[in-house]
């Protein structure tokens, strides 16, 4: 793809998850989590225990931020942190039963949001596509 290409494509691609997370945003449920720590929850689930480090800067906030956003987790009940037993310097923290519970039910009010705007106008064909797209976008977002 030339510069220009890839220019158009960047610019579609932000301008349409920009879009989608806005619409996504707007409606929020009381007491919903805040968007650090759904981050936090998801990551944690993904690829299991970590340190607040370590979480910090796969995110890309400050270790500080990490750590008053896990602290507000575990007074919720939905991570767990132990001394680290190679390290006893460090704390690892993991998820509770509670909090792999509360990202099911988000991902599920989520994920039946878009299976719904999915049901309606979309053929065949451009479910296949989006369907060959998401991991991509998933990789896409993992590499900013």
């Amino acid at each position: 793809m030339d510069p220009r290409g890839m220019e158009d494509l960047s610019t579609s691609l932000f301008s349409a998850i920009t879009m989608m997370v806005r619409r996504m945003r707007q409606n929020p449920a009381p007491g919903e989590l805040t968007l650090p720590e759904r981050s936090a929850l998801g990551r944690l689930d993904r690829a299991g225990p970590s340190t607040a480090a370590d979480l910090a800067r796969i995110e890309q906030i400050t270790p500080q931020a990490m750590g008053i956003t896990l602290g507000v987790l575990e007074g919720k009940g939905l991570v767990e942190r132990r001394r680290d037993e190679q390290d006893r310097r460090r704390s690892v923290t993991s998820l509770t039963d509670a909090g792999r519970e509360t990202l099911r039910l988000k991902r599920s009010a989520r994920a039946r949001l878009i299976a719904d705007a999915l049901s309606d106008g979309f053929t065949a064909e451009e479910l296949r596509a989006l369907a060959a797209a998401a991991p991509l976008i998933q990789r896409l977002a993992e590499k900013i």
